[in-house]
């Protein structure tokens, strides 16, 4: 886990000022990893107390335009937020308590980056949400 000299560092390296909300964002999202922005803000004022959801909104945008955080949208969730950015990575979501987690691109060149018609874009990235049950939703007893 970073320690808050290592946010204000990535703060300063990413020209933003250093504050104690973004700071506090920061830390939310990397201990939350895909945490919603409800529960970010639910963490934020548990550590500095009265902080606007506007406030958290803004920080969330900032960071998010500045690469240090990335925002996903799985299909029928809201969206969520995560601290590892710079990579193709995608993600596997249950369709039973939405619970995500990580999936790495496969190794090698990124085959997904490949689209069969790219329509004049230099593509950069791809998503690729895959969907399943997770460990916990298929031990659970069905009702």
């Amino acid at each position: 886990m970073p320690t808050t000299s290592d946010f204000e560092r990535l703060l300063r390296d990413a020209a933003l000022r250093v504050t104690r909300p973004r700071i506090a964002v920061l830390s939310a999202v990397h201990t939350h990893p895909h945490a919603d922005t409800d529960s970010i803000i639910g963490v934020v004022r548990d550590e500095l107390g009265g902080v606007s959801h506007q406030a958290v909104y803004d920080v969330l945008r900032a960071l998010t335009t500045a690469g240090l955080l990335r925002r996903i949208e799985p299909p029928g969730s809201v969206a969520r937020y995560e601290a590892r950015v710079g990579d193709n990575h995608h993600h596997v979501v249950c369709r039973s308590c939405g619970a995500i987690a990580d999936v790495d691109c496969a190794v090698g060149p990124a085959p997904c980056l490949t689209a069969s018609e790219a329509h004049g874009f230099v593509i950069d990235e791809a998503e690729v949400v895959y969907r399943g049950l997770c460990p916990d939703c298929l031990l659970a007893p069905s009702s």
